[in-house]
């Protein structure tokens, strides 16, 4: 049996005729820049998330980079990352002229909140004070939400700004209690100045291509990053200060416009296909499931295990037709790009260790339950006496 580790020609397959008719009729329009379009998608994602505002922009790296852009953090300045992250919440750092300050994760592969409080003591990988740090990105890795409550509370403390890195999350929140038996859903990106979101193809929210989207609650910071992301502008040639051009496509907000109203049921697939995972996998000592508290609601992105001789694993999977994936092999400090901080190996153990042990299972709101089993009889099969 063949197993993908995503398959978004079947996703096209369900939608292929509401998607073809919504690109047909944009295309129609002849409004390929700015317009209805793109506004309504903004005014339907924001609303997905209980935020008041969303800018669409072309990429989750650019999500960010306007929001630390929107909050001042440039040339001098330094904000912490975790050092287990895709490259691109260390780059839009980078790309203001700040500088990255790494952080080692916990056993939900999210920040360590122990350790993001020792660095802003000063008693960080680097011993460095925190004169210069003027943001905090935590990042909601592989769907889990992170404790932005937590990270909310650190920053304010030290008069830091925070940027929820949402690329993996999309419709993931937290439950708040709030007296007696109420509770409210905290969404992803809702806590922070602003909340940065991806939509690459194989997103749980994906385009049809490159695209991302920012939400925020404070109006002016909107209206900044809006212009800053249409070249400092918006009335055609007038300009207020240099920007980018970091819009949003129309025909991706089309797209997105119309996969967003099955999101929250790709999203109970992408559930229910883990809830299968765990129960097969649970009782397998060498295996280490997923983590995922009652009060924080998982959209799994990825799925991601621990496990011994992951590496053998990974290849007898292959050899066996499933696809898998990892998320991430090699921790931000040991990159080529970021040699120059100063770090070493040794300095993130947690990460460091946990990046040869994960492994992503295939995971998508189509997978069958017979494939699931295929992979977790193939698993099985290779932790087995006979293997």
């Amino acid at each position: 049996m063949q197993v993908p580790f995503v398959d978004l020609k079947q996703q096209y397959q369900s939608l292929k005729n509401e998607m073809d008719s919504a690109i047909s009729e944009f295309i129609a329009t002849g409004w390929f820049v700015g317009g209805p379009a793109i506004a309504g998608f903004e005014s339907d994602f924001a609303d997905s998330h209980n935020a008041k505002y969303c800018v669409g922009v072309n990429s989750g790296t650019s999500a960010l980079h306007a929001s630390l852009w929107g909050l001042g953090v440039g040339i001098g300045d330094e904000v912490l990352v975790p050092v287990n992250t895709f490259i691109a919440t260390a780059e839009a750092v980078s790309l203001t002229g700040a500088k990255p300050i790494f952080v080692d994760h916990d056993d939900s592969y999210n920040l360590d909140i122990d350790e993001l409080k020792q660095t802003l003591e000063g008693k960080g990988r680097l011993g460095l004070p925190a004169d210069n740090i003027k943001a905090i990105i935590p990042v909601h890795l592989y769907g889990l939400p992170c404790r932005v409550d937590k990270v909310l509370e650190i920053a304010q403390r030290y008069g830091l700004s925070m940027v929820e890195d949402c690329c993996q999350a999309h419709s993931a929140y937290s439950i708040d209690s709030l007296s007696g038996e109420e509770s409210r859903k905290n969404y992803v990106g809702t806590t922070g100045s602003t909340g940065a979101f991806s939509f690459y193809p194989s997103k749980n929210l994906g385009a049809f291509g490159d695209a991302g989207a920012i939400i925020t609650n404070d109006e002016k910071l909107a209206q900044r990053m809006r212009k800053f992301v249409d070249h400092g502008s918006t009335t055609k040639y007038q300009h207020e200060f240099p920007g980018h051009n970091y819009r949003i496509s129309g025909i991706q907000a089309t797209v997105l416009r119309v996969k967003l109203k099955y999101l929250q049921k790709c999203t109970d697939g992408r559930r229910e296909n883990a809830r299968l995972y765990n129960e097969a996998l649970i009782d397998i000592a060498e295996v280490e499931v997923p983590p995922e508290t009652q009060n924080d609601y998982h959209v799994y992105h990825l799925y991601v295990i621990r496990a011994k001789e992951r590496d053998r694993l990974q290849e007898f999977l292959k050899n066996r037709g499933v696809s898998t994936g990892l998320h991430y092999p090699k921790p931000l400090h040991l990159q080529d790009a970021y040699s120059n901080l100063g770090y070493k190996e040794g300095d993130f153990p947690r990460a460091e260790k946990y990046c040869g042990e994960i492994l992503s299972l295939p995971m998508f709101p189509e997978l069958q339950r017979k494939q699931i089993e295929y992979v977790v009889d193939s698993i099985k099969a290779f932790y087995s006496k006979e293997n």
